[in-house]
C-alpha cells in the first residue's frame, strides 16, 4: 500500500518555522515527508533536514519522496530521544523543530496496522513495529482498573467503566484478538442513545489504547524540554496536536517555559530568579481554515502552537 498522508496546517507550519536557507531543521514525525518536502525545498546546500520517525514504512516513503535531495538525514527512532539523536549526529543546535503528533492517514487506512475501528485487523496499534508490546497486550493483560483509567484519562470516554468491565467479561471467555471484536464489545457497553449521537462509539477507546501502546503523552513533556535546549536563539518549535489531552500538555508546557517565575502573585518583583527561556508566539492555538477542513476532514481537531527560543 502506498504511503499517503495529507499534511495538516502545512502553510502555517512553514511560516511558523521561519526557515533560513542555511539552517538546520528537525521534523520529529517525518511521516510521508509532507512537511519535510516543503522544509527541505527552502534550504540551500549548507542547510540540513533531520527527519525522525519510528515507523520504517514512513521513513522508506520519505526517502523515496526526497531522493533528489542530498542534505537530509534519516533517523529511525522516537522523537522522545531528540537530544541524544542530535548529540550522536554532532549537531549542537538547530534552527527549527516540528512535531506533528497525529497518526498518519496511511497508518489509519492500512487496516493491518490495527489503528482503525472501521477495518478488521489484529489488535496492534504499534507505531514502531520493532517493539513487541501492542494493543493486544493492553486489552488482554491489563487489570479492569487500569483499562478503566486509560480509557477515562486518555479517551475522555464517559462510559469507560462499563467498557472496561465488558472487555474483562469477554476476555474471560477467550482472548480478544481483532479490532472489530473490540468494536463490538464497545458498542455493547455504550447505551443505544449515546451510540446514535456524536462520533463513532469506538473512537475514544481506540485513541486511548493507541496512546497507551505508544506512550504518546508521557514522552511529550521531556521532548519539549529537550527540543528547547537544542534550539539556537530565535529558533522555533512548532507542535501540531489532535486532541485536547496533547494540546493541554503543550499549552501548559509552553506557558511554564514562557513564564517560569514561581513567586507569589503579591510579590512586587520576582525573587526566584527564574527567567523565561522562550517567547510563546501563539497565544491562541492556530486552527485549520474551513477550506482545509473541507478538503481534509481529519484536520478538524488539529491545533498548532509555536514558541521561539530567547
Amino acid at each position: 500500500m502506498e504511503f499517503k498522508h495529507v499534511s495538516v496546517l502545512l502553510e502555517e507550519c512553514i511560516e511558523a518555522l521561519n526557515i533560513k536557507k542555511q539552517g538546520y531543521y528537525v521534523d520529529c514525525t517525518m511521516g510521508g515527508a509532507g512537511h519535510s518536502s516543503h522544509i527541505v525545498s527552502e534550504l540551500n546546500n549548507d542547510g540540513r533536514l533531520i527527519g525522525i520517525d519510528q515507523d520504517t514504512d514512513a521513513l522508506n516513503a520519505a526517502k523515496e519522496k526526497l531522493k533528489d535531495y542530498n542534505n537530509v538525514i534519516y533517523v529511525h527512532n522516537n522523537f522522545h530521544n531528540i537530544y541524544d539523536i542530535l548529540e550522536e549526529l554532532n549537531i549542537e543546535k538547530v534552527d527549527g523543530i516540528l512535531m506533528d503528533l497525529g497518526v498518519s492517514s496511511y497508518q489509519l487506512d492500512a487496516g493491518e496496522r490495527g489503528f482503525s475501528y472501521m477495518q478488521d485487523a489484529p489488535l496492534d496499534m504499534r507505531m514502531n513495529r520493532d517493539k513487541e508490546f501492542s494493543a493486544y497486550d493492553v486489552i488482554n493483560d491489563y487489570s479492569e482498573e487500569d483499562l478503566y483509567r486509560i480509557i477515562k484519562d486518555y479517551g475522555e470516554e464517559k462510559f469507560s467503566k462499563r467498557i472496561a468491565s465488558f472487555i474483562v467479561k469477554r476476555r474471560n471467555e477467550k482472548p480478544i484478538e481483532t479490532t472489530l471484536e473490540l468494536v463490538d464489545i464497545i458498542k455493547a457497553a455504550i447505551p443505544a442513545k449515546a451510540r446514535r449521537d456524536g462520533p463513532h462509539p469506538a473512537k475514544r477507546t481506540f485513541q486511548a489504547i493507541r496512546i497507551e501502546v505508544n506512550g504518546e503523552l508521557e514522552i511529550l513533556d521531556k521532548a519539549i524540554d529537550d527540543s528547547v535546549k537544542k534550539l539556537n536563539s530565535n529558533g522555533r518549535l512548532a507542535i501540531i496536536t489532535f486532541h485536547s489531552l496533547e494540546d493541554r500538555i503543550v499549552k501548559n508546557k509552553f506557558r511554564d517555559l514562557g513564564n517560569p517565575c514561581k513567586c507569589p502573585k503579591e510579590f512586587p518583583i520576582c525573587a526566584c530568579g527564574k527567567k523565561p527561556t522562550v517567547k510563546v508566539l501563539s497565544r491562541k492555538a492556530i486552527a485549520p481554515s474551513d477550506e482545509e477542513i473541507e478538503v481534509n476532514p481529519r484536520s478538524r481537531s488539529a491545533k498548532l502552537r509555536v514558541l521561539e527560543k530567547i
